[in-house]
């Protein structure tokens, strides 16, 4: 089987890739060779193919394995299935450009790739949250549902070529937490002036109910938080914000986090680049994208159960956000969606289409998923 073919009929079936990697060795063995293709000899067994080496620039610190090793995962596997003609080295956050520049070095061609949350560039633009998380948004199966067989993945590419990039989902933490904060919220009057690391929407919900929103880096929050510039901060879960050492600044951990209800990272492709590669190697990158948004999701659901416990042994006390808080926070995300659609043509095209994908999907989630989930939980917690 030539390579060509064999990466052309996977597609974006990383079952398939597995499944079909050892076919050829197996046939060589027990039959004679295939006459060649109209392609080289050389060409389909990938020696025609050329040496590419790319950098991929992480908006995130190595210290947070998961969401850090979600470029790892695309790189391993881009390797093998290249036979390492197509090779792309991984830089963390600040390495070769500040976390939150990463689009800008990615749009000018300073660095080929990158992988970050579409948020963190919610100045530019505010469409770019979309393409992470919005409050009251989809969660991790939505997103992908709607990106891969929704109206998602077309609507997003249409937007990212205006900033000349391609962009491909590459991993998901699922529904986060909301967040640390050093004294107890036990009503909308608790948010008053209280000063919070928050992105994006996120930020601008809780600025409309009268707090102070800060932008930050994931590795400069936990100083932050330790000498008091910022009362509290969100970052992601408990895997995560157990790495960072929240809970040793800050004992009160809030949850849902409901402006990150599927927060999808991203891996962002310089245009210019992505039209240049060999059809093989975008196939690869695409299989490699899709290995790396599903490896993540898995591992969080992993880990996240341990890192609560561990987390509540060390004296984190877990709290539930009270119910006027997650109205208003509902209301104002609202209106906040309604006056950017006014004004934003990109934003209400792709806006509606999530909303509409989200009225027939939450419908559909909360009739076997919900009702079984609230079952289970009461039977295991019974410890029946």
């Amino acid at each position: 089987m030539q390579r060509r073919e064999f990466m052309k009929k996977t597609g974006l079936g990383m079952a398939a890739v597995a499944a079909s990697a050892a076919v050829p060795a197996i046939a060589q063995s027990q039959a004679p060779a295939p006459a060649p293709a109209p392609e080289s000899a050389a060409q389909s067994q990938g020696q025609g193919l050329p040496v590419i080496k790319w950098r991929i620039a992480s908006s995130f610190p190595k210290s947070l394995d998961t969401i850090y090793g979600g470029a790892e995962v695309l790189a391993k596997r881009i390797a093998e299935l290249t036979d390492g003609k197509f090779e792309i080295r991984v830089f963390a956050g600040g390495e070769l450009v500040p976390p939150f520049g990463v689009l800008d070095a990615v749009q000018q061609n300073t660095v080929e790739c990158c992988h970050t949350c579409g948020y963190y560039f919610h100045g530019k633009n505010k469409t770019f949250s979309i393409d992470t998380a919005i409050p009251f948004g989809l969660n991790a199966r939505q997103m992908n549902g709607w990106y891969y067989f929704g109206e998602g993945l077309a609507l997003t590419r249409e937007f990212f070529a205006k900033y000349n990039v391609v962009n491909f989902p590459g991993g998901n933490t699922g529904t986060q937490m909301g967040g640390w904060f050093r004294k107890e919220v036990k009503s909308l009057e608790d948010l008053k002036g209280l000063k919070m690391r928050i992105p994006g929407f996120g930020a601008e919900v809780f600025s409309a109910l009268g707090a102070v929103p800060q932008a930050i880096p994931g590795g400069e929050i936990y100083p932050a938080l330790e000498r008091g510039a910022i009362d509290a901060a969100e970052w992601v879960g408990p895997y995560d914000d157990e790495k960072l050492g929240f809970y040793k600044v800050a004992k009160f951990y809030y949850y849902p986090g409901w402006w990150e209800t599927g927060p999808q990272i991203s891996f962002y492709v310089n245009k210019e680049q992505w039209e240049k590669l060999p059809k093989v190697y975008q196939a690869a990158f695409e299989v490699a994208a899709s290995e790396a948004n599903l490896k993540m999701m898995a591992a969080y659901d992993a880990k996240n159960p341990l890192a609560i416990q561990r987390l509540v042994q060390n004296g984190s006390q877990l709290r539930r956000y009270p119910d006027d808080v997650l109205k208003a926070a509902y209301d104002a995300a609202q209106k906040i969606y309604a006056d950017e659609s006014a004004k934003n043509a990109d934003f209400k095209k792709l806006y509606d289409s999530l909303r509409s994908f989200q009225q027939v999907s939450d419908i559909w989630m909360g009739l076997p998923e919900g009702a079984l989930s609230n079952f289970m939980q009461a039977q295991l917690r019974a410890k029946k």
